[in-house]
């Protein structure tokens, strides 16, 4: 059977790629960033995932807001980056595992979930930028397939805390009956802190983003229990993406191992942050 072998986290700010894009990685304001980075690349240099599941959240390019769906599982055979105003960036188009997005949503079904079902559809920097930070950008073909996992936080509304860690059990599962040989990591994406619009804009929370980063090891049933509400009290009305992480964490067990965790602020006006989690051996 398939094999869950890390839970990654990793933010997704648009600018990232655009520093990326523009060979702005030494540079003074993004080298803390990026070289805070390197370890989780390393990691999956080192331990060699086939399949990413990554779960994150389309910006109005692909869904918008006249149809946006709850969750929605991808089970296309490929997916191209997005023209996000300025043209696709120069990345290779992404495989899917077709295979596996079909056998997760059956499991989802079973598991009193209703995803929407995706079969053609291009993604945004919600999910190019995590995969260029753990998988650097290849000139022909990433290491991975891929089975993007959307979900609303943009739309209200948006489902509960606790509904994500739910979801990230059922992936789990998933994984287990998945009859492959094949390595599997998650990925959840988004935040950290921030809020672009409205009278907190430009609004981040250092403290709550490192307790988050914390707590999404030590005690994500925490995390889970919270409201929508203190999503956006302590992390700001974009910031409600930290709950995409839960997805990831519910997916491993419920011992595991921090292999590395990374923060920063800000990069551009967001808290940024990325976490590599394995389960803890026996």
């Amino acid at each position: 059977m398939a094999q869950l072998i890390g839970g990654l986290g990793a933010s997704h700010v648009p600018s990232i790629g655009a520093a990326l894009d523009k060979g702005l990685r030494e540079t003074p304001d993004w080298k803390p960033f990026f070289d805070g980075t390197v370890p989780g690349r390393a990691w999956c240099e080192a331990n060699r995932p086939d399949v990413a599941v990554v779960i994150f959240n389309d910006h109005g390019n692909a869904f918008f807001l006249d149809k946006v769906p709850t969750f929605a599982i991808g089970c296309a055979e490929e997916y191209r980056p997005i023209d996000e105003g300025w043209g696709p960036r120069a990345i290779p188009v992404f495989a899917g595992h077709a295979a596996f997005g079909w056998h997760l949503v059956d499991r989802l079904v079973e598991s009193h979930f209703d995803p929407m079902i995706v079969q053609e559809i291009e993604v945004d920097h919600g999910l190019q930028v995590p995969m260029e930070l753990f998988f650097g950008r290849p000139e022909t073909a990433w290491p991975v397939k891929i089975v993007p996992i959307f979900v609303n936080v943009i739309q209200y509304p948006i489902p509960l805390p606790a509904r994500c860690y739910q979801l990230g059990r059922a992936l789990r599962q998933a994984i287990d009956s998945f009859d492959s040989d094949e390595r599997f990591v998650v990925i959840g994406t988004g935040g950290l802190s921030h809020q672009l619009q409205g009278s907190r804009a430009g609004f981040t929370n250092a403290e709550a983003d490192r307790a988050f980063l914390a707590d999404i090891a030590a005690d994500p049933d925490r995390l889970a229990a919270m409201s929508r509400e203190d999503y956006v009290r302590l992390f700001g009305s974009e910031g409600a993406e930290l709950m995409m992480w839960l997805v990831m964490r519910g997916a491993m067990d419920r011992e595991v191992e921090v292999r590395h965790t990374h923060y920063h602020l800000p990069a551009s006006m967001t808290g940024a942050g990325m976490i590599v989690l394995e389960n803890r051996a026996a």
